[in-house]
């Protein structure tokens, strides 16, 4: 398969909502979901379609396929604060292991910032605590007169020559007044609001900009480039379209092979697992059970919203079960250790139904699961294929998105970014 690159730039506001079971008000997301891209696309490509779809045609290979297009996630990507506009390209979510003080949390823009206390991760502190027999329970490291809390921190992020710099995007209530459907005319007493996402940072004229990714086979990378590339202004995410919401810019870059690097990446995680087992051996002397030599430790950290589900019930924990399945590997030595996750509800609009989709119960975005193998060498393919392919439900809408060893856990206490 092959990687498009998508910049999306909002010209209007977006009404990207999510329901939640029992409400009446329709929240707005903070990025653009997968599958309000994929549906825009699809929309788009039947409305310029000149005969039907059929099966074995190209429309049919990108959306219902056996090997469908997955299309990810579009996360903003514009620096805050930043004077002029500066787009990272590559946008990460933050683990839930990442911690932060509560008075000054967020990234330090400069080593002594006064603003900010820096964020850290404690998925390696928390494992060799375990190991040791001892309670974990961190402060600040920068307060350490005052032994300021810390909370965990959430959200999105990117690194640029060893800075780390936090991603959002504000929204704000449009209110609209309803039209009476005989008269064609606003409809007294009728009021009601959406909620969107600001086109625009800090209420200046720089508009924020998403960056996402579609993962294509490579016969098709070409062709759909290029129609993304010819309709860029045409497409409209999100509702409210007819009221001169949705209006986006997207700008697809040329499909690319895709280059794993899980191999590296696991490398340096157990490099720095084992030195940490061993700074923490120096401190509290020999531990309940020593770190195995041959075993090989890795994480899934998620990076989308997955829907997963195990012996048709739904969980919030990837199993070592569930982990051979999606992977189509048997390993009787793989270990789950450790499990940090949350779950919420997410639903939407189905265009092509006219439909409500079903509530589905959610793993959040950024959980984290960490395992261990005796089988170095059996799962370095597999885990490169599951990088792109995702885990669990409907992972060609942007469900399920995972990254193997994300490198913000290499980013200690003592060493708060």
């Amino acid at each position: 398969m092959k990687r498009i690159n998508l910049e999306i730039k909002a010209l209007s506001p977006l009404a990207i909502g999510r329901q939640k079971p029992g409400g009446s008000v329709s929240e707005a997301e903070t990025y653009i979901p997968g599958s309000v891209i994929r549906g825009a696309v699809a929309a788009h490509i039947l409305k310029q379609a000149n005969t039907s779809i059929s099966d074995g045609d190209n429309f049919h290979e990108l959306f219902l396929g056996e090997s469908p297009a997955i299309f990810q996630n579009a996360y903003p990507a514009t620096i805050q604060g930043d004077k002029s506009t500066r787009v990272q390209p590559e946008v990460k979510v933050l683990p839930a292991t990442a911690l932060s003080s509560k008075t000054k949390s967020g990234f330090k823009s400069k080593p002594n910032d006064p603003k900010h206390n820096g964020v850290f991760d404690t998925l390696i502190d928390r494992f060799c605590a375990e190991g040791y027999g001892q309670l974990y329970d961190p402060n600040c490291p920068t307060e350490r007169r005052y032994g300021d809390r810390v909370d965990n921190f959430t959200g999105f992020y990117s690194q640029l020559n060893g800075k780390y710099y936090s991603h959002s995007v504000t929204s704000r209530l449009l209110t609209r007044s309803g039209i009476n459907r005989r008269r064609a005319t606003s409809e007294e007493r009728v009021l009601y609001s959406i909620e969107v996402l600001n086109e625009s940072q800090d209420n200046r004229q720089k508009s924020i900009i998403y960056t996402g990714a579609i993962f294509v086979a490579d016969e098709l990378a070409e062709s759909l480039q290029e129609f993304i590339k010819n309709h860029k202004e045409d497409l409209r995410l999100g509702g409210a379209t007819s009221r001169g919401l949705g209006r986006v810019k997207i700008t697809p870059k040329l499909p690319v092979e895709l280059k794993p690097k899980v191999t590296h990446q696991i490398k340096q995680f157990n490099d720095k697992l084992r030195q940490r087992w061993r700074e923490w051996k120096n401190i509290f002397g020999n531990p309940i059970k020593d770190l195995p030599e041959n075993r090989n430790y890795f994480t899934l950290d998620l990076q989308a919203d997955a829907i997963l589900i195990e012996n048709w019930r739904r969980t919030t924990v990837i199993s070592p079960e569930m982990l051979q399945q999606f992977t189509a590997i048997s390993d009787s030595s793989l270990q789950l250790h450790a499990a940090y996750s949350s779950y919420d509800y997410r639903s939407g609009w189905n265009s092509a139904w006219g439909l409500m989709k079903d509530m589905e119960l959610i793993t959040n975005k950024g959980s984290v699961y960490l395992f261990s193998t005796a089988e170095k060498d059996l799962w370095s393919k597999a885990l490169e294929d599951l990088e792109v392919k995702g885990v669990g439900d409907r992972t060609c809408e942007g469900f399920g998105q995972v990254q193997i060893c994300n490198d913000f856990h290499l980013v200690l206490r003592e060493e708060a970014v």
